[in-house]
């Protein structure tokens, strides 16, 4: 069982050092208050509980059954046949999420998006196609939540588009999630728009995904939140350790999108540990620790694994918050590899390495993600922070009409914190000061607020953190 930190309390963590629990008492507002912040919003919805315990791993298997069945999924891989190759997968999964609409009286908008790419690993022009359902919001449509999976699969040599490639938990698992998460999700209205991608052209490039990231800045869409999961089935590791009740976020912590302007900015005021890519995935931890039992998710406070990529680096390029979901021991005999054995081990992507039970319980961690960030309001726009040569901290934000907002949190950590350990509810204002808090010795964060007890990523003051 996870334990909870204190940051989701309006009472002060008990885990802290002394001192800043005693600084924490004296916090006080200076300037007028509006009626009614005297009392905090609730900080549970309980749908989340439910949504927690939705995903199915027999869906789970049937679905990954299915895309394995396609023989290869690479991305140069046969497109006319009805029952082999990229295009009948991509085919079938456009269908299912027409079927998930169908069920939903209409709810998700399915879309295929195709770009004609050449490069390295595909030597002659290839349309790279993504699968893409839309679930519009209500109140906020053009703020986006998405969790998205990839498509294609390879073998040892990775020009290699004919021989069997089943890609079952790399990354069957991953679209699977991406499907039932949109069975699950369907049933529920939300203010923000949820998207469900299944992305084409990772092996080769990571096209697909650059393919996503242009579209929505096409169209305008204010992306919060983007939850790239990639291998998220396997519970056995290289290393010999079975381990299915821990997961993998991994995250940039200086933003890859950022001018020499705002690198200057962020070098004398801080915010290395605080991009929006960092925030999302600390909250994704602190919604993991309060719906769901028996997971623990690790922030790994890199990109990437060492040396590695994967399919959110396009859209952190693109300047958008987006992470790595995955299993925590990988086992690299299933990765990448002709289906063979070898003094007595099996090499090779196959279905029985894949726990769906696991694969369900890291669908659910990207629901209940995608739900509470789509409930809750945008992050603050626009915060800044004074303090310097001064005993007391004041943070600033616009001001907003949103009517999902009824008001907001401010955080804060010691700098050698990992993660957000205290946090006060301030109410409906756009300024807040923090009496005797010297700016130099904390970390300071700002979240909004709804009355649905959601609460957004935290913002980290000026360029460095901002969504």
């Amino acid at each position: 069982m996870n334990t909870r930190s204190g940051s989701r309390f309006d009472s002060f963590s008990l885990r802290s050092s002394l001192p800043l629990a005693a600084i924490a008492l004296s916090v006080m507002a200076t300037s007028a208050v509006a009626s009614g912040t005297n009392v905090a919003p609730s900080e549970e919805d309980m749908r989340l509980y439910t949504i927690a315990t939705a995903p199915s791993a027999s869906n789970l298997r049937s679905d990954v059954e299915k895309l394995v069945g396609f023989g290869t999924r690479h991305t140069l891989s046969e497109t006319a046949s009805t029952t082999q190759g990229i295009g009948a997968a991509r085919r079938w999964i456009k269908a299912e999420f027409e079927q998930i609409s169908k069920a939903c009286g209409g709810c998700l908008e399915v879309i295929t998006l195709a770009d004609t790419v050449t490069g390295k690993r595909i030597p002659n022009p290839t349309e790279v196609v993504n699968v893409i359902a839309i679930q519009r919001g209500s109140s906020d449509p053009k703020r986006v939540v998405m969790m998205s999976g990839d498509i294609d699969s390879r073998v040892t040599d990775v020009m290699n588009s004919t021989s069997i490639s089943p890609g079952a938990n790399d990354n069957a698992s991953g679209v699977a999630g991406a499907i039932e998460a949109a069975r699950v999700l369907s049933q529920y209205q939300f203010n923000g728009t949820i998207v469900y991608a299944a992305l084409s052209g990772e092996e080769q490039g990571l096209y697909g995904g650059a393919t996503l990231a242009q579209y929505a800045k096409d169209e305008g869409w204010q992306v919060q939140a983007v939850l790239n999961n990639d291998m998220i089935g396997n519970i056995e590791g290289i290393n010999g350790v079975i381990d299915n009740h821990s997961v993998r976020v991994f995250s940039e912590g200086v933003r890859i999108a950022e001018t020499k302007e705002q690198a200057k900015q962020r070098y004398f005021s801080g915010g290395e540990n605080d991009s929006a890519s960092r925030n999302l995935a600390r909250k994704i931890k602190t919604l993991a620790d309060q719906y769901m039992t028996n997971l623990d998710v690790m922030l790994v406070y890199r990109l990437d694994r060492f040396g590695r990529g994967g399919h959110h680096l396009p859209f952190n390029k693109a300047g958008l918050p987006a992470v790595r979901i995955m299993e925590t021991n990988e086992n690299y005999n299933r990765q990448h590899q002709d289906i063979r054995v070898e003094n007595g081990i099996a090499y090779g992507d196959v279905i029985e390495g894949v726990d769906f039970n696991f694969n369900a319980k890291l669908t659910a961690l990207n629901a209940i993600s995608l739900a509470s960030m789509a409930w809750a309001p945008a992050p603050p726009a626009g915060v800044t922070i004074k303090g310097q040569v001064s005993p007391s901290t004041t943070l600033n934000w616009d001001g907003t009409k949103n009517k999902d907002v009824v008001g907001y949190r401010v955080y804060w950590r010691l700098t050698t914190e990992p993660e957000w350990t205290h946090s006060r509810y301030v109410g409906n204002v756009n300024s807040f000061k923090l009496d005797n808090m010297v700016i130099d010795n904390y970390l300071f964060g700002v979240a909004s607020v709804s009355a649905n007890g959601n609460v957004s990523p935290v913002v980290f003051p000026g360029a460095a953190g901002a969504f």
